[in-house]
Formats: C-alpha cells, structure tokens, sequence
C-alpha cells in the first residue's frame, strides 16, 4: 500500500489481516450507521459497507490514501451510497415507465409487443456479446448514469479507454438493432 507520508502514522499496517479485521470490527458499525442514515435502508448499508471493506482488503497492495483510513471509508461510503440512491433512482424511473405504458392499454403499445420482445432479445444479445469491461463500462454508463470520469476511477482505467469501450459498445450496437431504427423511432414518439 502506498500511503502520503503525512498520513502514514494514521494507518494501519492493512497487509495483517489480523489488524484488517480490527478495523473492520472497529469501523463497521459507525459506517453501517451512517450509510443506514443516508440510504434509510438497513441491508444495503450493511451490503454497501461490507463492499467497501472487500474492495478495501481486494486493492490493497495498490491503493494510495492520502487521509487516515477512516476518512478514506467514510468517503467510499458516502460515494457508494450515492451510487447506490442513483441505481434506485433508475430503477424507479423504469417501473413508472412500464407502469404507464400498462396503464395507457393502448392498442398502439400491444402492436409492438411483439417487436419489443425481438428488440429486446436482439439487444440482450448484441449486449452479452460484447467484452467484460466493454459492456461492464456501457452499464454503467447507461444503467447507473456514471459519467465517464466516475466509471474510470471506479474500474481503475483511464478515461479514455473508457471512452474507447464506449464507443465499441454503441458501435456494436447501433449495427446490431439498425433494421429496428425506424420502429424504435416511431415507438419513441409515441411513448414521450
């Protein structure tokens, strides 16, 4: 671990993993308290803390803390939490999405429910044939709204490696639902 000498009498030696486990016995239940106070929800803070601690324990040998290692993980929580809230957000905005459409019961919307599925299928398809990182990167982009930066300093690569998975990914794509454009376009129109 490489560590700012400013810093390094507020560290712990985190290759024991015997003095690991202290901080982990020590920090965790103030850090559960305080991801519980943002999330409002018990079990993800509980998630989100233990994958701190994971991440932690994982990188090590790499990571390079320039505050004391409290800091650092109230700091990782705090952005995982935020994170997390972002997902959640997503997560709603589709269900009101699909909640709409059932609602409006539009012959329109049922017409396409079978070109819906092919585009679907056509996408999940095209998206599971891409490369790990490629289609790690358009997820999270695309799914949890990171922007290129974020996804960066979360995978650990640059940003433009990042962009460069991007532009796979949407490339591959674009070629993979192009006969679906026109349909997607009218459906498009139709739904916003």
């Amino acid at each position: 671990m490489k560590v700012s000498d400013h810093h390094r009498d507020d560290l712990p030696e985190l290759m024991d993993e015997a003095v690991f486990e202290k901080q982990f016995k020590n920090l965790f239940g103030p850090l559960h308290a305080y991801a519980a106070a943002l999330l409002k929800d018990q079990e993800a803070a509980s998630e989100i803390v233990q994958t701190v601690f994971l991440k932690l324990w994982e990188k090590r040998e790499n990571l390079q803390i320039s505050t004391s290692l409290k800091a650092y993980l109230y700091k990782c929580v705090y952005h995982d939490c935020l994170n997390y809230l972002k997902h959640e957000k997503v997560k709603q905005k589709h269900l009101e999405l699909n909640r709409q459409e059932i609602a409006r019961g539009s012959s329109t919307v049922a017409a396409f429910s079978l070109e819906h599925k092919e585009i679907a299928d056509r996408f999940a398809n095209a998206l599971g044939g891409l490369p790990d990182k490629c289609r790690t990167v358009f997820l999270l982009s695309r799914v949890e709204e990171l922007r290129y930066k974020e996804i960066a300093e979360r995978l650990g690569l640059s940003v433009k490696t990042v962009e460069a998975h991007m532009g796979k990914a949407l490339k591959t794509l674009r070629v993979a639902l192009a006969e679906f454009l026109p349909l997607l376009l009218m459906l498009w129109s139709y739904l916003f």
